[in-house]
């Protein structure tokens, strides 16, 4: 019992000081405000805060070099672009270190209201899922990012295919095509008609649009616009169309993907209705066995 209570005392005592470290370092962190102001509250949550994370990483002298880093500074400069990509880097780090550790410090504070380990025990958990989460969560919106770009792939690519063969230059169908439709992939095709319009060259433009799509399909069609662009316009045509058809079997492959995906995430539910039956139908059955 007296052991008990030593190693309750010591639990509160550490949380004390984890907690009197937390507001610390928030108030020293409220200097970096101006930084996360301009982030989008829907796509960072609590974003007021991450000046906690932020000050941590600065006093541990973190240097954003690690194998890590450079993988997640890839996914992060396909996201928001070079320019901005060492920006968000820090951005996602401080997100990380701010929800890791609220959730370590509160696994304490709420040990000390209910006395229970196995709460404490939880968000410890709760916060190594965290860190894990916003680490990877980059990685995960660019394939949501890649999956919505190769939805409207197979549409663009047949538009472009007409237009061309209906005796439209390239550039024209381009444009056409960029301003008739929404979505992320109609988006960086006005980016590459802004680019040309400010006098970058359209070999170059539309090359630096395949290369923020990222994706190996997307690639392909852009190499192969540029091939055309250099041969003639001919030849140019031709190869859309066959293009044009490459994709619609690509996107019926998607379709059939995503078809999957939703089948698995159903056997979830499922799974947990039917362990729900089994508790109803067997424990009432023990129960009377046991009478």
């Amino acid at each position: 019992m007296f052991g008990l209570e030593i190693f309750q005392i010591a639990i509160m005592a550490v949380g004390t000081l984890l907690v009197i470290g937390w507001i610390v370092l928030f108030l020293k962190g409220a200097q970096y405000q101006s930084m996360f102001s301009v982030l989008s509250e829907k796509e960072f949550r609590l974003k007021d805060i991450y000046g906690t994370g932020y000050a941590l990483l600065n006093l541990i002298g973190y240097t954003y070099k690690s194998k890590s880093d450079r993988k997640l500074r890839q996914e992060l400069n396909v996201l928001y672009g070079e320019k901005y990509s060492e920006y968000y880097l820090r951005v996602t780090h401080s997100q990380q270190m701010t929800f890791a550790m609220t959730l370590f410090v509160l696994a304490f504070i709420f040990y000390g209201l209910a006395q229970d380990l196995m709460i404490m025990v939880v968000f410890f958990v709760f916060a190594g899922l965290a860190y894990y989460y916003y680490g990877n969560l980059a990685s995960k919106r660019i394939q949501a990012r890649s999956d919505e770009l190769l939805r409207d792939f197979a549409e663009v690519v047949s538009k472009l295919a007409l237009l061309t063969n209906a005796g439209m230059i390239l550039r024209e169908a381009w444009e056409k095509v960029a301003f008739g439709g929404e979505g992320i992939f109609y988006e960086e095709m006005r980016i590459a008609v802004e680019d040309i319009r400010n006098g970058v060259a359209e070999i170059d433009a539309i090359y630096e649009f395949g290369r923020r799509c990222v994706i190996p399909e997307v690639k392909k069609f852009t190499s192969t616009i540029i091939q055309g662009m250099t041969k003639g316009s001919r030849d140019l045509t031709l190869a859309l169309q066959e293009q044009s058809r490459e994709v619609w079997q690509l996107k019926k492959q998607l379709v059939r993907r995503e078809g999957e995906r939703a089948a698995a995430k159903l056997l979830i539910p499922i799974s947990v209705m039917f362990i729900g039956i089994l508790i109803l139908v067997i424990v009432p059955i023990l129960a009377n066995l046991g009478s």
